[in-house]
């Protein structure tokens, strides 16, 4: 990885204008509103965990957990695309799973594109496994990947 290493914080909604550009930009035909990423925010605490991740005084990437009982979902992680493949999405990864066992789940689950292969790679060192496909799932028409990570339940992540 070149350059400085990311800088990765919970997300605020000052933090929204930056995190819409990327969203719309990653995420050109299925991007979520500015009303739904406000609503996901104001469950943080309580069941949502967001974070961007920030290069110099820059926010480059953000992602988000949902959290209910012992399960939570990766909402997304989305990296601005002149940044991708610098480690900006493992350091995303690296603090929603930290969250996650903060929160003592036993399981994370995820969908991805099926045509996302980088992801795809991302998700599995991380230790995630395939579950099943949904079809049709995105709004091109493109599938989903669902996929699943056990954690130990000891809430260290180890």
């Amino acid at each position: 990885m070149s350059g400085p290493d990311p800088v990765v914080r919970q997300m605020t909604m000052d933090d929204l204008p930056a995190v819409m550009e990327i969203e719309r930009t990653t995420f050109p035909a299925d991007a979520w509103s500015e009303s739904m990423m406000r609503g996901e925010l104001n469950d943080q605490p309580r069941t949502r965990h967001y974070v961007v991740a920030c290069v110099g005084d820059a926010i480059v990437g953000y992602g988000g957990l949902a959290a209910a009982a012992d399960q939570a979902d990766i909402q997304t992680i989305a990296v601005l695309a002149g940044h991708r493949r610098s480690g900006i999405g493992a350091a995303l990864m690296d603090a929603l799973l930290a969250e996650a066992a903060r929160r003592d789940t036993e399981a994370v689950f995820l969908e991805v594109r099926s045509d996302n292969e980088p992801a795809q790679a991302m998700y599995e060192r991380f230790g995630f496994e395939r579950l099943g496909v949904r079809r049709r799932y995105y709004e091109d028409g493109t599938d989903a990947i669902t996929m699943v990570k056990k954690l130990d339940g000891r809430g260290d992540g180890a």
